[in-house]
């Protein structure tokens, strides 16, 4: 039987349990430049009892940002912020890979220096926003724009941005990197028809419709090596207007193209919201067919539905989001039945210490003042 708290491997990196903090966008770096600051470090030793921390989604280039105060990974004094983070993290026993993304066409001119962003398809996301704030953090939501479609040189640079920044996230300590290819963001956008109406070599057929991903995949492993690479996929997030009818056979193709090229996991993310898609079992059977190495789901898992996705074989690691948020000692809790602290949600995107690194650990002195 296996058990969430276990010590286990990934490939041959050592996790002192099962319990992935997932990657959540808090938007906290320092400005200009979008730099990991001390703040951050402190956010994330504070959650390094977890086997494995993936980083908050984080800028491989000046273009694919989509949000205010998001961290990129390609400066010089990005990768020196990093540095002081990964090295909280390690010293506590955790693992921690940083997830690499291009938002694509979820941005706006604001972030692409007054021109337009980038995407498979000059389509614009239908009820799509990003937030965009002043440096003293007031902020809106405002509707992302239509892109424009990507030529093949801008596929290119942006495989070698993906590239260059997982070199770069080595260099500042990360055990490995995670590619966020779901959500909405700009590898969804070439797995899907909807977003990728595309008819050269990277759009139209599934073969093409994963292209994208897979020279992704290969110039980051000739970087930094296969088994220091996640992908996180999202076969059944349809949200930022990416509701597409063929996604889960693409998704189920892709996942084989990636097991023959042997990378560290894949990652799942599932819907986390009340009356969410169930994720289909044969879904589940199916993956597992295809890929054989560590596969992460995140959504919503309790302690006991994430033991239970252990014991059927359908995954190796559960990430939690937002419970991470509101209990840095998440692992604990869980491995001792405490109750859970509520979350604020209305700091969990940029501001300052409230809501992000002043959440306390569980103790029965609290909770008996709270009585």
């Amino acid at each position: 039987m296996n058990s969430l708290f276990e010590k286990t491997k990934l490939n041959n990196l050592n996790l002192q349990n099962r319990v992935v903090m997932a990657p959540m966008t808090r938007a906290r770096t320092s400005q200009p430049g979008n730099i990991p600051n001390d703040m951050m470090a402190i956010y994330y030793k504070q959650r390094a009892t977890a086997g494995l921390i993936i980083s908050e989604a984080t800028q491989i280039s000046d273009d694919s940002q989509g949000y205010s105060f998001t961290p990129g990974v390609y400066t010089d004094e990005q990768v020196k912020g990093w540095q002081s983070i990964t090295k909280s993290v390690h010293k506590e026993g955790a693992t921690m890979f940083c997830q690499l993304w291009h938002v694509g066409r979820v941005s706006h001119p604001t972030f692409q220096k007054g021109e337009l962003p980038i995407a498979p398809s000059a389509l614009a996301p239908i009820e799509t926003k990003v937030w965009i704030s002043d440096e003293q953090g007031n902020g809106n939501m405002v509707d992302c724009i239509q892109p424009r479609a990507m030529t093949h040189d801008d596929i290119n640079r942006v495989i070698q941005d993906f590239a260059y920044s997982a070199k770069r996230a080595i260099e500042a300590g990360f055990d490995g990197v995670e590619i966020h290819g779901g959500n909405g963001y700009l590898i969804d956008q070439f797995l899907r028809t909807n977003s990728n109406h595309r008819t050269d070599r990277y759009g139209d057929s599934r073969e093409n419709r994963i292209r994208f991903l897979l020279e992704v995949v290969d110039a980051v492993s000739k970087e930094i090596g296969s088994e220091k690479i996640g992908v996180r996929l999202a076969p059944f997030i349809t949200f930022k207007d990416m509701d597409c009818p063929d996604i889960v056979p693409t998704i189920l193709e892709a996942s084989k193209e990636l097991q023959a090229r042997d990378i560290a996991y894949l990652h799942l993310s599932e819907a986390d919201w009340d009356d969410a898609p169930v994720i289909p079992e044969n879904f589940r059977i199916e993956l597992r067919k295809r890929f054989t190495n560590s596969i992460i789901v995140a959504g919503s898992y309790t302690q006991e539905r994430a033991n239970e996705i252990l014991n059927k074989g359908y995954a190796d690691l559960i990430a939690f989001g937002r419970p991470f948020v509101s209990n840095p000692d998440l692992v604990s809790r869980l491995e001792n039945n405490h109750d859970l602290a509520t979350l604020d949600g209305n700091t969990l995107f940029g501001g300052n210490e409230q809501g992000y690194i002043d959440y306390p650990a569980y103790s029965e002195k609290i909770l008996e003042t709270e009585l």
